[in-house]
């Protein structure tokens, strides 16, 4: 099998770009000695101040800072007070945007007959706190993604999901869904 880690890059294209093309790679977690993989399904763009989904529309402050560094980076927040979320930093440095990893397919060998998680799941089920918030995981061994060969094909647009209070940048479709 074809596995090829993805490099800086792939992640400095446009955040729409890095969205859709992320549908259908593997993200790879690696704790002690346990590897914790699982096939990304949907994801969602956010780009710059002027989305008025994204977290740097007020500008940037502490928690959105690792948006505005350089791109292959991990941005992981705190959602409800109850769960991480996981996005990968794209574009050009000082240019918040960002792709949400929003749901995977568990591929690890013990966990295939497993459902899909969703974004606060996936990141407990690969094991993401905000201790990795900033990593570059294009060069960690931690936590990256690859590419196995595997094309993904089917692959929707559809509306951002939880974001009614950005108005009309909330149809926007920036949500890109696998179609089995």
């Amino acid at each position: 099998m074809f596995l090829m880690k993805l490099e800086h890059d792939f992640f400095e294209k446009s955040t729409l770009e890095v969205a859709r093309e992320l549908i259908g790679k593997v993200i790879v977690r690696k704790i002690d000695r346990k590897i914790i993989k699982g096939r990304i399904v949907e994801t969602e763009a956010y780009i710059g101040e002027e989305d008025k989904a994204c977290h740097a529309r007020f500008g940037k402050t502490k928690r959105n800072s690792v948006m505005y560094g350089p791109a292959g980076h991990a941005y992981i927040y705190l959602c409800y007070g109850l769960f991480n979320l996981l996005n990968i930093v794209t574009e050009e440095e000082n240019k918040p945007a960002a792709v949400l990893i929003r749901r995977i397919d568990p591929l690890s060998a013990l966990d295939k007959n497993l459902k899909s998680y969703g974004p606060g799941n996936l990141t407990k089920y690969l094991k993401i706190g905000r201790d990795l918030n900033g990593i570059d995981i294009v060069k960690s061994t931690e936590i990256y993604i690859e590419d196995d060969g595997v094309q993904a094909h089917n692959i929707i647009r559809a509306p951002r999901v939880g974001v009614s209070y950005a108005g009309d940048h909330a149809k926007r479709k920036w949500r890109f869904i696998l179609e089995v």
